[in-house]
């Protein structure tokens, strides 16, 4: 479907709009609402309150840059296990980092909140609770706090809140993103098809700024987004399909000695033997299995290794018959 909405637009010899077709929009805003339970600002008005965005790897890196936050003595907040691109794009804007999970006590300095639930590599929910506290202190210090839910659609032993849901947010999104991809739920990973949406203030920043840099999404692939977002089905069945995945490598890592920690939600497994990351790296590799050492997420998963449910079903069956043999 994503494949012939893209065919279909492929007559796009003039420059894509940075704001994103009405189209798309309009997919995006019924996405959020259908699955989410989020409603945005007017998706179709002069204030934007929803934006594409070329993947949402490109936005995690370029945020603080794109809020004008470079330089100084400013600090990003990212979870104590991270994906790489939140410290990466702090650091490309000459920000310090800070790594912590629960909202800290000296605000001083602080300029953005990254936030990643579902979490990768750990699959980590937060709770409304833990959102909740993180929205609170935000809005009193003045600080954006940004989500990446581009898990969100993958819950497994939970079912993942977006920071925008009104059991989050209250009333309104003010001082609050939330960046979503159709890498993942879509398997689209490369078509670059993201979505930043959120407090219409914020958004309107990064987008004056987007346009003006040429980060534009390309029309065929805002045409295979909106087709994408406005169909469940392929998104239900691929869901399944990671599900099945997830029992049998799950099982078979467990019958292999590991332990799973977390995982309740996203592609991975964070596993560990109580060893450091490169000796099960070292053990995996034995066998023929290649995962991700913790220690690429921080200091706190040196003890912890990924493994993705994104390889093909031969190959996960192949692992899972070399973990228990």
């Amino acid at each position: 479907m994503l494949r012939e909405a893209l065919a279909g637009a492929a007559d796009a010899p003039g420059y894509p709009t940075a704001l994103g077709t009405a189209q798309l929009r309009t997919a995006a805003a019924g996405w959020l609402a259908r699955r989410l339970g989020v409603h945005v600002a007017d998706p179709l008005g002069a204030q934007p309150s929803l934006i594409p965005t070329v993947g949402s790897k490109e936005l995690v890196a370029l945020l603080p840059t794109l809020l004008g936050l470079q330089g100084g003595a400013s600090t990003v907040v990212v979870p104590e296990v991270a994906y790489p691109t939140y410290e990466v794009g702090a650091v490309l804007a000459g920000l310090a980092v800070r790594r912590s999970d629960t909202p800290p006590a000296d605000a001083a300095g602080v300029s953005l909140v990254w936030l990643n639930s579902p979490g990768n590599p750990h699959g980590r929910v937060l709770t409304v609770e833990q959102l909740r506290a993180w929205v609170a202190w935000g809005r009193a210090h003045g600080v954006p706090v940004v989500a990446d839910e581009c898990y969100i659609t993958l819950g497994w032993d939970v079912e993942p809140r977006s920071i925008l849901h009104p059991d989050v947010a209250g009333a309104d999104h003010t001082g609050l993103l939330a960046v979503h991809s159709l890498s993942k739920q879509s398997t689209a990973a490369g078509y670059r098809g993201g979505l930043l949406s959120g407090d219409p203030d914020l958004v309107r920043r990064v987008w004056e700024v987007r346009r003006h840099l040429g980060l534009l999404v390309p029309g065929p692939v805002q045409a295979s987004m909106a087709a994408g977002l406005a169909d469940d089905s392929h998104v239900d069945e691929q869901r399944e399909r990671y599900r099945r995945r997830r029992e049998r490598l799950a099982a078979a890592v467990r019958v292999a000695g590991m332990r799973i920690d977390h995982s309740e939600a996203g592609l991975y497994l964070w596993a560990t033997r109580d060893e450091d990351c490169w000796a099960t790296i070292d053990r995996l590799a034995a066998l023929g299995i290649v995962a991700a050492p913790g220690s690429f997420y921080g200091p706190a998963g040196a003890r912890h290794v990924r493994m993705a449910l994104t390889a093909a079903d031969e190959r996960i069956d192949a692992a899972v018959g070399r973990l228990t043999s």
